[in-house]
């Protein structure tokens, strides 16, 4: 498995770019401390909640992480992103 500091790299040099939720929903984000700030809402979502996630990757869909992290739309979509899993999950 991959290290989370890995991904957390992945994922914060990628803020600002076009993702898609499960359902085809277009958002960015952007990072700031440590947390994750998606386009469509006001909400933070920490940098744990992608923690907590990633030992779960890959998981069916947001429905899976909904009531363990926050955003989980946005976390699921980040985490399944070829750009963040690339080839070695």
């Amino acid at each position: 498995m991959v290290k989370f500091e890995t991904v957390w790299q992945r994922i914060t040099s990628l803020a600002g770019e076009a993702f898609l939720t499960k359902t085809g929903l277009p958002f960015s984000f952007k990072i700031q401390d440590d947390g994750f700030f998606p386009s469509r809402t006001s909400y933070r979502v920490s940098k744990s909640d992608f923690k907590k996630a990633l030992n779960l990757v890959p998981f069916d869909g947001p429905g899976v992480v909904n009531s363990s992290v926050r955003g989980p739309a946005y976390v699921w979509a980040v985490l399944h992103d070829p750009r963040v899993r690339q080839a070695d999950w």
